[in-house]
């Protein structure tokens, strides 16, 4: 168990990264950012663009660490450019792939099955900076499941890994 902080939460009714990155950055509206997130077991974030999307199922939260952002961008570090649901401080979340993990910003557990790592995309050019796509390489995040329904909020809260990763034959 360790104590980690919640930076933000991002929330996005719609999908924003449309058309080519060379066309420019979309509108990343502050909107997106909320203080409070509400899971649903198997179906993500209320309200989100992936929430029971069955295509996203097993990978509808995707959380991302501060401290693996790119040099020159960790202390402004921002989920909009990313898309990412769940901002970090003070875990390795990129070391926890295969795992089960447990979040709880002290109104209860938030149960995520850490399904596979979040692979930035060529639009991490565009709206972080010409290379940060392969800056962000295995260090882009995680694409979760959630198993129980919860609360996420922006603020302190506790980490913990419930179940580790099966170990590599």
């Amino acid at each position: 168990m360790q104590r980690v902080e919640v930076l933000q939460l991002l929330v996005s009714v719609v999908h924003r990264f449309e058309g080519r990155p060379s066309e420019g950055a979309p509108a990343l509206p502050d909107a997106d950012l909320v203080t409070t997130a509400r899971v649903r077991a198997g179906l993500g974030i209320v309200g989100d663009r992936y929430f029971n999307h069955p295509a996203h199922r097993d990978a509808s939260i995707t959380l991302m660490s501060a401290e693996r952002f790119p040099r020159g961008l960790a202390a402004d570090a921002d989920l909009r450019p990313t898309r990412r649901n769940v901002l970090l401080r003070g875990v390795d979340i990129d070391a926890c792939a295969g795992a089960t993990v447990s979040l709880d910003c002290g109104t209860g557990p938030v149960l995520l099955a850490v399904r596979s790592a979040a692979r930035p995309c060529a639009w991490m050019n565009t709206t972080l900076g010409p290379g940060a796509q392969r800056a962000l390489r295995d260090r882009g995040g995680v694409r979760c499941r959630p198993l129980s329904d919860g609360t996420l909020i922006v603020g302190p809260a506790v980490f913990m890994v419930v179940e580790p990763a099966p170990a590599k034959d």
